[in-house]
Parts: C-alpha cells; structure tokens; sequence
C-alpha cells in the first residue's frame, strides 16, 4: 500500500496529499484475504448493515 495515498476497495475513490489526514479518520479499515483494505465514507454508509455482519465484499 502506498502511504501517501489511500484507495477504496470498494468505488475506488482515491485520497491523497491534505485529503489524506481527513480520509485516515473517516475511511473504514479492514483485512480482507490477508491484506489491508480501506472503504471510504460514502461506501461505508452505503454498506454499513453489511459491514457490521461481516459479509464479505462480494456480497455488496
């Protein structure tokens, strides 16, 4: 993973540079198949009920 930018896993929304301190509070952090996985914001409301059930990203 880059350090200086931040992608989500799910809409692939990118943030980086003054975005990047904001986005490292906000986004949703995971492990998925072994490896780190960032879902930012708008994708984690959208998929909270999911989330919270643990359901594997296929499943939203």
């Amino acid at each position: 993973m880059d350090e200086d930018t931040m992608t989500c896993s799910s809409c692939g929304r990118q943030a980086e540079g003054p975005d990047l301190a904001v986005a490292r509070v906000s986004w949703t952090f995971g492990v998925e198949r072994g490896r780190p996985v960032w879902t930012c914001a708008e994708c984690s409301r959208r998929h909270a009920r999911s989330i919270e059930a643990k359901l594997d990203a296929e499943w939203w």
